[in-house]
């Protein structure tokens, strides 16, 4: 995995260019495999529960332009989102005290971004973003 620091602690945007795209396959036995991955890291500046990140997450979802689904059983909040306004798809995890950004092979960088402001005018809180790919 390669990591790539994004953001500076500043007020300028932080690129979501996508390093690598995910590879989706459809293996003989069903389902659907990605090989390769991005993911950015959104970590608050201070210190913020996964419960607070969650609630966070949730009320920028529960607005216009996503549609998100919740649909399995997992340890840690995972939502696939929609986002209509910039015809893009992308999920969204809160792990690690952060909120991880990961890119789908059709995901558009103008639908990360819009999530970023989404959320940091969300919460009030400074987010630093880091990049990790491994391509495929």
């Amino acid at each position: 995995m390669t990591a790539y620091f994004v953001k500076m602690v500043d007020d300028s945007d932080p690129s979501f260019s996508i390093p690598h795209r995910p590879q989706r396959t459809y293996p003989r036995g069903g389902g659907v495999r990605y090989e390769g991955e991005t993911i950015f890291r959104l970590s608050p500046g201070s210190e913020c529960s996964e419960e607070r990140l969650t609630a966070f997450v949730q009320d920028v979802l529960e607005e216009d332009p996503y549609t998100y689904g919740d649909w399995f059983d997992l340890p840690v909040p995972m939502y696939l989102v929609r986002d209509h306004d910039r015809d893009t798809t992308f999920r969204v995890v809160v792990r690690y005290e952060s909120v991880e950004l990961h890119v789908l092979p059709d995901t558009r960088s103008s639908g990360l971004l819009a999530m970023y402001h989404r959320l940091s005018d969300c919460s009030g809180l400074s987010w630093t973003v880091s990049c990790e790919s491994t391509p495929t």
